[in-house]
């Protein structure tokens, strides 16, 4: 078996050897459903560290510490009853609850801060691979940082290559979009980050905060940098306004949405129609890092609605074009 970056199927032996290399410092990109993750023991400062300096990834911040169960999110933070609450409803999944940390988890993986990012993930490698190793894992997106996630073993090989020891090919992943990031330190729960649990899900279970989300934002992986850029320009069309294609006279543009461009428009160079909003989140970080490899000169997006999943693939992509 390779444990020199290689990719290699996700099988009991694999994930065994995977937990080895974690408990001995090492970095493993794993499957979750929402993104591959660069995962390193959370408790170890010195792998933590290795992951900052793969990813190129700012040490302010934080990273996500993914737990076996409630149990274990309570030996590295203050659950209290709001928190249990969330973690009852959306656990295993893609929900990461921000609380107040007791000091185990050091301060490099949680940025410095007082608080610490806790998710329990829904997919069977993970789950295994966190049980196996025997200790909480620090993972971020798999990714060189501001690029557009992986959600492919190959993704994660084309960004990292060698930087990463073991590369656990789960197949594509089924969210798309990393994890729903909440703040629930106080009485009521702040969506720091929109994802695959959405502000209309929490809203069933807990009091959504209707302050000022940026207060917090700190405390939440992926808000304070741009993220998910490809390498060739991002325009954002709203499905009305047709200033984006004004920038697509004259050159080769790749599309992606789920509604029809413009007809009256020259003929896209590549276009991409979904069928559904959740389709469009599972296969949007692919098709970014599709588009900017296939020829085209510039990337036309449209942006969907704010309701539901919707709000998630928005954010994306407003971060991707730097908006």
């Amino acid at each position: 078996m390779s444990a020199n970056g290689g990719i290699v199927p996700a099988t009991r032996e694999s994930i065994r050897e995977a937990a080895r290399i974690i408990r001995g410092g090492g970095l493993v990109a794993f499957p979750t459903e929402t993104v591959y993750g660069l995962g390193a023991n959370a408790l170890d400062t010195d792998a933590v560290k290795k992951i900052f300096e793969a990813k190129g990834r700012p040490q302010d911040n934080p990273l996500i510490v993914h737990v076996s169960g409630i149990r274990e999110a309570a030996e590295y933070a203050e659950v209290r009853e709001l928190a249990e609450n969330l973690m009852n409803n959306f656990w295993p999944g893609p929900l990461t609850v921000v609380l107040y940390s007791v000091g185990i988890i050091p301060d490099v993986t949680r940025a410095g801060l007082d608080t610490i990012a806790l998710r329990v993930p829904l997919h069977p490698v993970a789950l295994s691979l966190i049980k196996e190793a025997g200790v909480p894992i620090a993972a971020p997106s798999a990714n060189k940082s501001g690029r557009p996630s992986p959600t492919s073993a190959s993704a994660v090989a084309d960004d990292l290559g060698g930087a990463v020891d073991l590369i656990i090919d789960g197949g594509f992943t089924s969210v798309g979009l990393e994890s729903t990031v909440v703040d629930a330190t106080g009485d009521r729960v702040t969506v720091l980050r929109p994802g695959g649990v959405t502000r209309e899900m929490l809203a069933k279970v807990a009091d959504l905060s209707d302050g000022d989300e940026r207060a917090f934002a700190h405390r939440s992986p992926g808000t304070l940098h741009r993220h998910y850029a490809p390498d060739v320009p991002l325009f954002l069309w709203d499905g009305f306004e047709r200033a984006s294609f004004e920038m697509a006279r004259g050159v080769k543009w790749c599309y992606m949405g789920v509604k029809e461009p413009p007809k009256d428009l020259d003929t896209s160079y590549r276009k991409i129609i979904f069928s559904s909003l959740d389709e469009y989140a599972r296969e949007l970080f692919s098709m970014l890092r599709e588009f900017e490899t296939s020829g085209g000169q510039i990337i036309i997006a449209q942006l969907p609605g704010e309701s539901d999943i919707g709000s998630a693939i928005r954010n994306r992509l407003e971060r991707a074009a730097n908006i």
